[in-house]
């Protein structure tokens, strides 16, 4: 299994559907990865990514909270899989020197994962299966342009 490193670009809405998608970049930015997520798990990502604090922790606070306050650490997250047009991933936990896996989705890992300070990467197989955006396209409008383009199940839908 090869892993790549990766982090997030930031947030669009699939101008077909509206959907939310978390776009997650290489660290040259040479690939981005879009994964189509749920609107709750969208605007977790989004305060995150905006340093916006709320006045009462939120779920992915929460789980934080608690994994810490048990003397858990996310070491990493993962999204290990495409299948039927479905992301997979998993959250690695340090548990007194052992390591635990969890499975998740890559919305709740991505924003416990930002919560965490901990690096997110993706599997190389998994980039390889994905329909994902090349540097020449990064211009808003090619990116639209693409994205209208396509059909959902070519990018691997994120299903609720």
């Amino acid at each position: 299994m090869k892993l790549v490193r990766m982090s997030v670009k930031g947030l669009m809405l699939d101008p077909i559907s509206s959907s939310p998608i978390v776009v997650l970049k290489d660290e040259d930015e040479k690939t981005m990865l879009p994964i189509w997520v749920g609107v709750f798990e969208a605007n977790a990502i989004a305060l995150k990514l905006e340093s916006f604090e709320t006045p009462r922790p939120l779920t992915h606070d929460l789980f934080h909270s608690v994994l810490t306050t048990l003397g858990l650490r996310v070491s990493r997250v993962v999204v290990n899989d495409l299948r039927d047009s479905t992301f997979f991933a998993r959250i690695f936990l340090d548990v007194e020197n052992r390591e635990m896996e969890i499975d998740a989705r890559p919305s709740d890992a991505i924003a416990l994962a930002l919560r965490a300070d901990a690096p997110i990467f993706v599997d190389q197989s998994v980039l390889d299966q994905a329909q994902t955006i090349s540097p020449d396209d990064t211009e808003e409008e090619k990116v639209r342009k693409w994205f209208e383009q396509l059909n959902p199940e070519e990018l691997g839908k994120y299903k609720m």
